[in-house]
């Protein structure tokens, strides 16, 4: 089955989803995976890849986390979350984003999020209290 974009003329030919919701933490000031992961296998290599990404995140007081999404071992997309600079306090938010991707292949590919903290020893957590976080990937047929 296949869905028609409404006026694009483009069609969404497959969806993948993943969800994984055990809770990780790093320290660290390089790209860490937090585990959740998901591959598709596009029909065609002018397909387009939509990928919806939604994580709950917490960042201790002093830092900010760095998230990345890898097309197999390369970073694609990056963006900053979690800002922690008041007080004592860790900050919890809802890191959600999308990005349209050209892989330009009908070999399979692996989409997964990554994380850092911005100051090394501080903590960023994603996944917080094992909340469920989902990647979806949607292929869209190439104009």
């Amino acid at each position: 089955m296949s869905v028609t974009l409404y006026g694009s003329g483009q069609t969404v030919l497959q969806v993948v989803s993943s969800v994984y919701s055990t809770q990780t933490t790093t320290t660290a000031n390089s790209a860490t995976s937090t585990g959740l992961t998901a591959t598709i296998t596009p029909q065609s290599t002018n397909s387009k890849i939509l990928v919806i990404c939604s994580n709950q995140i917490r960042t201790a007081s002093g830092t900010w986390g760095g998230f990345f999404l890898y097309r197999g071992g390369s970073s694609i997309y990056q963006i900053y979350s979690g800002f922690g600079y008041a007080g004592n306090n860790v900050y919890t938010n809802q890191l959600a984003f999308n990005y349209l991707d050209s892989p330009s292949t009908t070999s399979s590919v692996t989409y997964s999020l990554y994380f850092l903290s911005a100051n090394t020893g501080l903590a960023v957590t994603a996944q917080q209290d094992n909340f469920g976080a989902v990647i979806t990937l949607l292929e869209i047929s190439g104009s």
